[in-house]
């Protein structure tokens, strides 16, 4: 016991601890795991561990002898009664790996190897576990907050608000973390005071509560710190040590992940365990009586040891986001959380708790129109180590009033943000938007999308595009380029301008369908500016081309055919034109040897004719196109024709991007991470 103690006192015993615990979680999370399933199976028997239903799809984490994700797609609401956690049930369909690498390796993580896309679901026996039973009350529980507050669990919630909490940079306030922990455990020990329960007594049973608590939310990473953490503190108030709250965190650290190595990838232990030590480092500097300056305090702290954590995962932070968190604080922990918990337990508050998460819903989306979004692009990794040498220099700094090296944090801020103006890359990205067309091209610090794609099942600009723009530190699309008014090259249109900043849209010839009407009304409404039908377009030093011939009588033949050379390199963009226009483009226009070929219409047999292929002798060929798509693009008569010139495709590569960088090219498939 004496030995314990005086390990526990040693001063630096948390570095120790912190870089053990490093030096095994490299170690245990490279060990190949390998899954028992293969492709061939056709039935999965489990029980449903977790579960999301959007529209009619369903999401279904089934516990069988691993975890396999399946995907149902009901037309019959009477399912919705077999899916309940616990309940046993036999998923019939087809086994696959998913394509995106970044996802695959997040689910490998989780020990999930395989998806299932579902047929057919067979109920075989319903729930008979408590927990799940607890789970179940909670999750049919009207109110969506209740579900998001009692188990972390954020799907019911509407994706709107959760994005405009993400943007707000509160949605650390809506995950079970130390706050709520803390809550929860000072409620506790109120009442067994109340009881008078002395206090050895109070912590013991304080901890097995919690401890059912942590087993109930299903061991998150951050409700396991903050459980830990109590725990940790009371062994060292039995044991009479000094409580030194690095060495507490140190021991923390090393438990959560000798439970779990791959706890260290979720974003929610990467926040809290970060936020946690920098309020550790610098509690003394925070202590104060005055409740909101200390929130303030908190809030600055947590924001600034976040931020390479947030700019790593999302490449965005708003400026603003400590001031909110004075706001949302007191608002969550005060009252919205606990009043979750009355709700549930006491079903008479349930009207007093729909009215605050109202309240809290409409300042949201009044504040959600008051940001400042800053935009950085992608760093290596290593990079984001090195802000927190200057993070902890600026925080130490300020409290401690040396202003001279509060410079620290603004630094590395600045040159990151300028990152995209001092490399002043040039290169065309082939966005993978499945069957459709959206590329990116980038030079002399523009920003130029030809089409946006387009699908009725889920947003491209939201899960595909704006992330990779973000990713490139891309903040605005000065110009939108639209080949034509087909639904598959800017159906996505819309949603891009409402999203996204848009200085500048260019229309093909002809005469406006619908689609590129309802578009005009946003265009109007916003005061962007458009144009139809021009010739050319200059930017600084490139030009691009308007390759028009003719007004035709189909909306394809009428696309805008761009080319435009880039540091002597040739492109040619031809949207969905066909073999008529091709002919007619050869008949009016001088183009040859070609760079970059954007294959026509997907490389549909309409389109890049033998004699057009052999006259512009393309030496890349991109084909946009969706994987296994019912039109059966591209057609094998094109490739033939194509053949000669090195052909990349979006069905099996995904987003590819095409550098251009003194005088040198080369090609990279990013494989879509965005889906």
């Amino acid at each position: 016991m004496k030995k314990l103690r005086t390990i526990l006192q040693y001063k630096y015993l948390y570095i120790i601890l912190i870089i053990i615990s490093l030096i095994l979680v490299f170690i245990r999370t490279n060990i190949p795991k390998k899954s028992i399933y293969n492709s061939n199976v056709k039935e999965i028997i489990g029980i449903i561990s977790n579960y999301e239903v959007n529209d009619n799809k369903i999401k279904i984490t089934i516990d069988s002898k691993e975890d396999i994700i399946g995907y149902y797609n009901f037309d019959n609401n009477k399912i919705l009664k077999y899916i309940k956690l616990g309940n046993k049930i036999k998923a019939e369909g087809k086994l696959y790996k998913v394509d995106s690498n970044s996802y695959r390796e997040y689910l490998q993580r989780k020990s999930i190897f395989y998806n299932i896309k579902i047929n057919k679901i067979y109920l075989l026996s319903k729930n008979t576990d408590f927990f799940y039973y607890m789970r179940n009350k909670v999750l049919d529980n009207n109110n969506p907050y209740v579900s998001t507050f009692i188990l972390g669990n954020k799907s019911k919630l509407n994706k709107e608000i959760v994005s405009k909490y993400q943007e707000l940079g509160v949605s650390h306030l809506f995950a079970i973390s130390g706050m709520h922990i803390s809550l929860i455990t000072f409620i506790i020990l109120f009442i067994l005071r109340k009881l008078k329960i002395n206090e050895n007594k109070s912590l013991i049973i304080t901890s097995l509560i919690l401890i059912f608590y942590l087993i109930f939310v299903g061991f998150s990473p951050s409700v396991l710190r903050a459980i830990l953490f109590f725990m940790i503190i009371n062994i060292y108030k039995l044991l009479k040590i000094e409580n030194n709250y690095l060495n507490i965190f140190g021991i923390t650290l090393f438990i959560s992940l000798l439970i779990n190595p791959f706890f260290i990838y979720e974003l929610s232990f990467q926040y809290s365990f970060t936020i946690s030590l920098f309020l550790l480092m610098f509690s003394k500097y925070i202590i104060t009586k005055n409740y909101l300056l200390k929130i303030l305090y908190i809030s600055l702290i947590s924001f600034i040891s976040s931020i390479p954590i947030t700019l790593y995962n999302y490449n965005e932070i708003n400026l603003l986001s400590p001031i909110y968190n004075i706001i949302y604080v007191p608002l969550v922990s005060i009252i919205v959380f606990p009043l979750s918990f009355i709700s549930f337990f006491i079903p008479v508050f349930s009207p007093i708790f729909d009215i605050a998460t109202n309240i809290l819903e409409l300042i949201t989306n009044l504040l959600s129109n008051i940001k400042i979004d800053i935009i950085f692009k992608n760093m290596p990794i290593y990079f984001y180590f090195i802000y927190y040498v200057f993070i902890y220099i600026f925080i130490n700094s300020v409290v401690i009033k040396d202003k001279i090296f509060s410079i620290f944090l603004v630094l590395p801020v600045l040159f990151h943000y300028f990152v995209p103006y001092i490399e002043n890359e040039k290169y065309l990205i082939m966005i993978d938007v499945g069957q459709g067309d959206s590329f990116l091209l980038h030079m002399n610090n523009k920003n130029i999308l030809i089409d946006t794609g387009g699908n009725k099942r889920y947003s491209i600009i939201k899960n595909t595009t704006i992330p990779l723009f973000k990713k490139y530190g891309i903040s605005r699309v000065n110009y939108l380029i639209l080949s034509h008014g087909d639904y598959d090259h800017m159906g996505e249109a819309i949603n891009l301008v409402n999203n996204y900043k848009v200085d500048k849209v260019i229309f093909n010839c002809g005469e406006y369908n619908d689609l590129e009407k309802e578009l005009i009304k946003v265009l109007d409404k916003k005061k962007i500016k458009y144009y139809t039908c021009i010739k050319e377009l200059n930017i600084d030093n490139n030009k691009l081309n308007f390759l028009n011939t003719k007004e035709y009588y189909n909306e394809n033949n009428n696309s805008n055919v761009i080319y435009t050379e880039v540091d002597s390199h040739k492109f040619l963009f031809m949207g969905d034109a066909g073999i008529e226009k091709e002919k007619d483009l050869l008949d009016k226009y001088s183009i040859s040897d070609i760079d970059v070929f954007k294959v026509g219409h997907h490389g549909s047999k309409t389109s890049s004719s033998k004699e057009f292929i052999d006259v512009i002798n393309p030496k890349y060929s991109i084909i946009s196109v969706g994987k296994n798509n019912r039109y059966g693009h591209p057609n094998k008569e094109v490739l033939n024709n194509i053949d000669n010139s090195k052909i990349y495709r979006t069905d099996k590569l995904g987003t590819v991007i095409f550098r251009i960088k003194k005088n040198k090219k080369n090609w990279k498939h990013l494989y879509n991470n965005y889906h």
